[in-house]
């Protein structure tokens, strides 16, 4: 029976991860902490940040609402506080299906350039 890599979720992303998965700079990462209640990552013994899955859930849902949707700071914090748990279920929705579309685009392309002209 072959060898079968077992996939293991992280625990913990440090600010640089985070950053990088975001294409933003670690200064923004701290920024938001400091503007986003709901952003609390923990600490190490170090005192580096550690940041969770959640973390990294609730700063997509910020950053889709400021960098995406253009929605001011203040505006976000309102938005996270009214509606928290239905906004991150859209985003998925939306980001779910910008996938698919992003897949579909790329199958098209490869169809086009299979087919002689």
């Amino acid at each position: 029976m072959p060898y079968k890599e077992r996939t293991i979720e992280k625990q913990y992303f440090t600010i640089g991860e985070v950053a990088a998965q975001f294409k933003v700079a670690e200064s923004l990462v701290r920024f938001w902490e400091t503007e986003f209640d709901e952003l609390k990552p923990r600490r190490s013994k170090k005192g580096n940040r550690l940041y969770t899955p959640q973390d990294i859930d609730t700063f997509r849902t910020i950053f889709h609402l400021v960098k995406e949707r253009g929605y001011t700071i203040p505006g976000a914090r309102e938005m996270l506080k009214q509606k928290g748990p239905q906004l991150k279920d859209k985003i998925d929705a939306v980001q779910g299906i910008e996938r698919v579309r992003a897949f579909l685009v790329s199958l098209k392309k490869e169809l086009d350039m299979a087919r002689p002209e």
